[in-house]
């Protein structure tokens, strides 16, 4: 796959899945939710004060049949009921609406009718940019905050899991740094050392881990050479993995607000994937997101 209408053909053909919005009154989220509906991807589900909700579809102008609403007006409550449609088996999918993170996270990660499985939990986008020759992965600038080498490891293993459903057979994952050689005072320089060690001794097994790259000698094979580095991977990465949050969080914006990049992003390490975008997102990439999931999902 090489651009996000790839992934959204191939959810269509996969068929309709029950997505469930929690708090959904969000005039951008029931636009994509809508977009996704209209291409036969998902079947909604929407949870939240049913007014509102009904305010919004109709400000929209969409017509209110096609959807289940269902009425709780505490927010929390919404995540609550979503989360557990989910785990019940009454949907498949679970997209955030117009509720802060942490909150829907707390009903992801119950104990008695949460999402939780022994992986750890962590954010992934999936880009496509005008600039690079085929789909971009990153991870994490949304969620885990500042990752050791073991955290680093369990991202890694969500990413990879996710490239493999998309048909990515043998992700190369990129550790992304400030310089391309290991330093001693840089931590991240070696973390990507021991990263590349446990994929060699397959501890991190179906991908193959490179670095440490600058992020233009991972994404441009020219810079590579130019610099001498030698990395069979060097150029044409699958997966930049980001050394904590603030480096992924901007390399995420400058692509979408600079660069012009398309992206689908969601929760992976949950016992289905989680539709969970930026307040700044458009619908569009909204929409896309819902495909991923939904892709992700069944395969």
């Amino acid at each position: 796959m090489r651009t996000m209408q790839d992934i959204v053909k191939k959810a269509q053909l996969s068929g309709p899945q029950k997505l469930v919005v929690a708090v959904a009154n969000d005039e951008h989220v029931i636009e994509a939710v809508e977009m996704a509906r209209k291409e036969r991807i998902i079947d909604p589900i929407l949870v939240g004060d049913q007014k509102l909700i009904l305010d919004v579809l109709e400000h929209l102008k969409i017509a209110k049949s096609p959807y289940e609403i269902i009425d709780v007006s505490d927010p929390v409550k919404a995540c609550e009921e979503a989360v557990k449609l989910v785990s019940s088996g009454k949907a498949d999918l679970l997209m955030k609406g117009l509720v802060d993170t942490a909150v829907i996270l707390r009903a992801v990660l119950d104990k008695e009718f949460g999402l939780r499985t022994p992986n750890r939990l962590s954010h992934v986008s999936i880009m496509e940019i005008p600039t690079y020759h085929k789909l971009l992965m990153m991870s994490d600038g949304a969620m885990n905050t500042y990752p050791d080498v073991d955290i680093k490891q369990e991202i890694i293993e969500n990413g990879v899991e996710i490239l493999h459903k998309i048909g990515v057979k043998q992700p190369k994952v990129g550790c992304i740094c400030a310089i391309e050689k290991i330093n001693p005072k840089m931590q991240h320089t070696l973390d990507c050392q021991e990263l590349m060690e446990r994929n060699q001794n397959e501890r991190i097994k179906n991908c193959i881990i490179g670095g440490p790259f600058a992020l233009d000698n991972a994404i441009n094979k020219e810079a590579a050479i130019h610099k001498g580095v030698t990395d069979p991977i060097a150029g044409d990465v699958d997966f930049v993995l980001m050394p904590q949050i603030e480096s992924g969080n901007v390399f995420y914006k400058a692509m979408m607000f600079l660069a012009g990049a398309k992206s689908a992003s969601i929760i992976a390490g949950a016992q289905k994937p989680i539709v969970l975008t930026s307040r700044a997102d458009s619908k569009e990439t909204k929409f896309y997101s819902i495909a991923l999931a939904q892709l992700v999902s069944k395969v």
